[in-house]
């Protein structure tokens, strides 16, 4: 799965200030910009809260007829997902499974065990660096409800003997679930975003519509056709020369709320971001941020935002969860390794309010940085 190799670019960012274009939750930044509308060239939009965010529907204005009952559709999909994956009810699919597979094997609904199927390719492809099974930690470290804390030697070796997918045994004949040692919990919380989403694009696609932006908070974004459709081209205003006709996507500096370091052209692709921002605590003058490293139980260090362009929106939610994990060196290793996939880190530097954004993987035009003419 080789693409082209892509040059490296990177540029050093300081405290001058940029465009206040960043939307922002739980420590995520990515907001959509989009070019000034012409020729009554509007966008309608529909939203509906769930999974702890709002879910969007973008849709040009007058192109489909449809669109209205098509974008309800697909949110009514989305809130449909939230009960059937969230660990946060007890009647879920999710928590039925996390109760009742070390007993014996579960079965699981036939779009779900894909999903725990993808789970498992996406595990081995990070080396463990992504994990549905981490959910363990999440509660030894207080992230679970958010009250953070650092949990003793003992605690954190007990919860790790709990973590990995080789204690999550499926079964693709019978599409069943069982977990190899009692405490396992399967935790979707860095897929199930950019799932809903991919689920809620199937529908929409299926209703005939074909231009769209699916936002699920500030993390997840998934863009099909244009822009204004044929229009998309002729309404970029100066500084989008440099990119295509697809949807303008900007990312944000995980450390100045409402600031941009990117632009990514997104056409029939997802972004997912992950950063740990604002989801942390101190202790002894140390952050820990809530994104950790299953292989070794504690927080991941080095990378302040990882962002990812891959084909759906799952893949790219997981794959920024991994590479924030990761570092750099690895992560570009794996960008590299895989069709159509991009990514964005953004590092700290030895001076104090200066990062360095990394961007590899990309096409021609489709990412602009601040320093690009």
């Amino acid at each position: 799965m080789n693409q082209p190799k892509s040059t490296r670019r990177s540029f050093l960012r300081g405290g001058a200030a940029v465009e206040a274009l960043a939307a922002w939750a739980d420590g995520a930044a990515v907001e959509i910009r989009l070019a000034e509308p012409t020729g009554g060239g509007y966008l309608v939009e529909f939203s509906r809260q769930a999974m702890a965010t709002t879910f969007q529907v973008l849709l040009n204005a007058r192109q489909y007829p449809q669109g209205a009952d098509a974008a309800m559709t697909a949110l009514d999909a989305i809130e449909t997902l939230e009960d059937q994956l969230t660990v946060y009810r007890e009647h879920s699919e999710v928590m039925h499974i996390n109760r009742e597979a070390y007993a014996g094997p579960v079965a699981v609904e036939s779009r779900l065990f894909s999903l725990f199927e993808e789970a498992a390719r996406l595990y081995d492809e990070t080396g463990g660096a992504f994990d549905i099974t981490a959910g363990p930690l999440a509660k030894v470290w207080g992230f679970y409800r958010r009250q953070g804390a650092i949990p003793s030697a003992d605690d954190l070796a007990a919860a790790l003997d709990h973590v990995g997918m080789r204690h999550m045994m499926l079964d693709a004949e019978t599409e069943s679930v069982q977990f190899a040692v009692d405490g396992v919990e399967i935790n979707l919380g860095a897929i199930g975003k950019g799932y809903a989403l991919d689920r809620a694009a199937e529908l929409l696609a299926a209703a005939g519509v074909e231009d769209f932006v699916l936002h699920g908070g500030a993390s997840s974004v998934l863009a099909r056709g244009s822009r204004n459709s044929s229009d998309a081209k002729s309404t970029a205003t100066a500084d989008e020369s440099k990119v295509g006709a697809g949807w303008q996507i900007g990312i944000g500096d995980p450390q100045r709320p409402g600031e941009r370091l990117a632009m990514i052209d997104l056409r029939d692709r997802a972004v997912g971001t992950s950063g740990a921002a604002f989801q942390s605590f101190r202790h002894q003058g140390r952050r820990y941020g809530h994104i950790l490293d299953p292989r070794t139980g504690w927080p991941a260090e080095g990378v302040l935002s990882a962002t990812v362009v891959a084909p759906t929106a799952a893949e790219a939610d997981a794959l920024s969860t991994a590479l924030y994990v990761l570092g750099v060196d690895d992560a570009e290793k794996l960008v590299e390794s895989r069709e159509r996939t991009s990514a964005i880190l953004v590092v700290p530097t030895s001076r104090a309010g200066e990062v360095r954004v990394l961007a590899f993987g990309f096409g021609e035009g489709e990412v602009m940085l601040p320093g690009d003419a």
